[in-house]
């Protein structure tokens, strides 16, 4: 469109070149009506950000109106007239009186600069540094729910780029504010001069009489003061609504307002009976009065009826729910009561309100959150029964996973959970993350914004929840993997890869021991999406033998770059290493064939040494920012993952092929050894 670029450059033109009154009156009859446009858009848009172009408007309507006042201007002073408009204004709305014209200038300029003007700029200059204070939390919440699975990549650009251009239109609005208070200033400055200087033309060069001049460019003067002063009222009001509008709102001023103004019906009855009591004062006109508090009234009566029509459907439906759940059971129902589920949440009954949210309920980002995993481990997360508990404390929730609690949290009603070190100012609970261990408040909604200033994450109590049974699914993910999954999986594979599957079950595997390593892939956070090739490595290795360990390790190197991937950050691989001494008694001390697996036969006092290096190495490296793992060589790796599991269960354990089999950048940052256990010997 090049109506716009062609609209500014005509405006710089109307500064510089005369024009025809009846051009002007053109002009100024669009400046009217396009003020009014840009009113009235503000005022239906659903949020500021729809508006988004409003700055850059605004300057230019302000440019305009300038460029009006210098054309009118012009044919004030040079010949006595300036087209019908300003000649209607100057006449027909303040009457020719110079004086009125004058106050009713003058007062336009108190309301748009002193009221509205001054106003708009305030909360335009707060609502910046807020938005900008606030951006990193925001972030860092968007990045919190990437990584939870609760949003996608592309939502996460969304609302990464709603945030950059909210900050980007409160910066633009705060300065933009200014062109307002300019104009104010503008209009008045100007009126003077035209008014000083229409005097002096009318005297000096058309010879005059002082107050023949005063009458004739005074009037003139005031009506091109009122032509502008109307259309920057409108835009000083334009920018006011712009600026205090929420971004909470899902639809326009007038419908927000007629349901917001209606909610309290004591509220419309208490004005009405006002009012009926003011028509008894005397001298008040009565019949007003009546009129309107009689229609207030009705209107609080229509209130309260619409009230008592939703309590009425509510209490219906409370009761239709009492009925059902009272009706006899039959088999089916007590089979499904006793039925154990996989996975479970308990909610206590004042966290009932977490599944029935508008937009981001527990049950949509539960939903989200089993697509990321499968995605992310190959395995599909059976189905999240949600259920209240009247056993659970107060804001208190519990996962279970085959019946038994894995995970419990807390997420109270009408509070926020702040992470971060500067929250002593801060009113709220002390807590600590159920996932992270970090220290955190659960702090009132109402302090979002000043958590956030504070320099703290701020995260909403879903997040919270799915956050946390983010981790607890992860780190059970090989106890929901049941045999009917690994039928579905496998079924799967065959319609793509058959030979793969062919070749390996039932002849060489049959699905129970399939399901066994999976599950011990799955228990060492190794995802086991690339199926096909898990299973033509474990057909190789089952010719061999059947023993879950060899089975396991055959999967992993399978796998190759792909193991130590998930651990690989920016292209490097943070490692601790076993001290060659102990490493190699360790390989010395190794006995294979065991019920459970390879074992390491060594003093007890080295072993449990050695497992405190490990916990002290693995805590240091995590305190330095490291996501780190523990390396060995392959043929200790499934016991060293045994013993290390006891002392640190997610620290990952590879082997020195493993973590060779990237192109990972390998740094180490540690040595595990048994020097606190041979001291204690000396």
């Amino acid at each position: 469109m090049i109506a716009v670029p062609l609209g500014v450059v005509g405006i710089v033109l109307l500064l510089v070149v005369p024009i025809p009154a009846g051009l002007l009156d053109v002009l100024i009859i669009v400046n009217i009506l396009l003020s009014l446009v840009i009113l009235l858009t503000s005022m239906f848009v659903k949020k500021p950000l729809d508006f988004s172009v409003f700055p850059s408007m605004l300057l230019i309507a302000t440019l305009f109106r300038l460029g009006l006042n210098v054309a009118s201007t012009r044919l004030v002073l040079g010949d006595g007239y300036a087209g019908e408009v300003i000649g209607a204004f100057g006449h027909i709305v303040v009457d020719g009186n110079l004086v009125i014209g004058m106050v009713v200038f003058l007062i336009l300029v108190v309301i748009q600069f002193l009221v509205i003007t001054k106003g708009a700029e305030r909360v335009a200059e707060v609502g910046a540094r807020f938005t900008l204070d606030a951006m990193p939390g925001k972030q860092m919440a968007i990045d919190a729910d990437l990584n939870a699975g609760l949003i996608s990549e592309t939502d996460a650009r969304t609302r990464r780029a709603e945030i950059s251009a909210e900050a980007d239109f409160y910066g633009a609005m705060d300065g933009a504010s200014k062109f307002v208070k300019g104009d104010a200033i503008a209009g008045i400055v100007i009126t003077l001069i035209n008014l000083v200087g229409g005097i002096v033309v009318g005297v000096v060069m058309h010879s005059m009489p002082v107050m023949e001049s005063i009458d004739t460019y005074s009037i003139l003067t005031v009506g091109d003061g009122l032509v502008t002063q109307v259309p920057a009222l409108l835009m000083a009001v334009a920018t006011g609504m712009i600026v205090t509008r929420s971004n909470a709102g899902e639809g326009d001023v007038g419908s927000q307002a007629s349901k917001q103004l209606v909610q309290s019906q004591q509220a419309v009855a208490i004005a009405g009976a006002s009012a009926l009591v003011m028509a008894l004062i005397e001298g008040m006109p009565k019949l007003p009065f009546i009129l309107l508090g009689i229609g207030l009234l009705v209107a609080a009566q229509q209130i309260r009826a619409g009230q008592k029509r939703a309590e009425a459907a509510r209490a219906e439906a409370a009761r239709a729910e009492a009925s059902a759940s009272a009706s006899p059971e039959n088999t089916d129902d007590l089979l499904e009561q006793m039925r154990v589920h996989a996975l479970e949440i308990l909610l206590a009954p004042d966290l009932v309100d977490l599944v029935t949210g508008a937009h981001d309920d527990l049950l949509g980002r539960v939903r989200a959150l089993r697509r990321k995993i499968a995605l992310d481990l190959g395995v599909v997360v059976p189905p999240v029964r949600t259920r209240d508990s009247i056993e659970l404390p107060a804001s208190t929730y519990a996962v279970r996973i085959a019946g038994v609690e894995a995970g419990r949290g807390r997420a109270p009603a009408g509070k926020v959970l702040a992470l971060g070190d500067a929250l002593g100012s801060l009113p709220g609970q002390a807590t600590v993350d159920p996932v992270f261990g970090m220290d955190g408040k659960w702090v009132p909604v109402e302090m979002r914004h000043s958590a956030e200033m504070a320099g703290a994450t701020v995260i909403d109590r879903v997040s919270v929840l799915v956050t946390h049974l983010s981790a607890i699914i992860s780190a059970n993910a090989g106890r929901l993997l049941s045999r009917e999954d690994v039928r579905v999986l496998t079924e799967e594979i065959k319609r793509h890869s058959p030979s793969a599957v062919d070749e390996l079950t039932p002849s060489l595997l049959s699905l129970a021991e399939i399901q066994r390593v999976l599950q011990g892939l799955l228990d060492e956070q190794v995802a086991v999406n690339d199926l096909p090739r898990i299973y033509e490595a474990l057909a190789l290795a089952a010719k061999r033998s059947t023993d879950p360990e060899y089975l396991v390790e055959a999967a992993r190197a399978a796998l190759g770059p792909a193991v130590p991937a998930r651990h690989t950050v920016d292209g490097t691989l943070t490692v601790v290493t076993i001290a060659p001494a102990l490493e190699q008694a360790m390989l010395a001390g190794r006995q294979t064939g065991g019920e459970h697996g390879t074992s390491i036969l060594l003093d007890p006092a080295r072993l449990d040494a050695f497992r405190t290096s490990v916990a002290d190495q693995a805590a240091a490296a995590r305190t330095a920012g490291h996501d780190v793992v523990l390396v060995c060589a392959p043929s200790l790796r499934p016991a060293v993952q045994r013993l290390v599991a006891t002392q640190v269960p997610d620290l990952p354990v590879l082997s020195y092929t493993e973590a060779t089999a990237g192109h990972a950048l390998i740094e180490t940052v540690g040595v595990v050894n048994d020097a606190p256990a041979i001291a204690g010997r000396g």
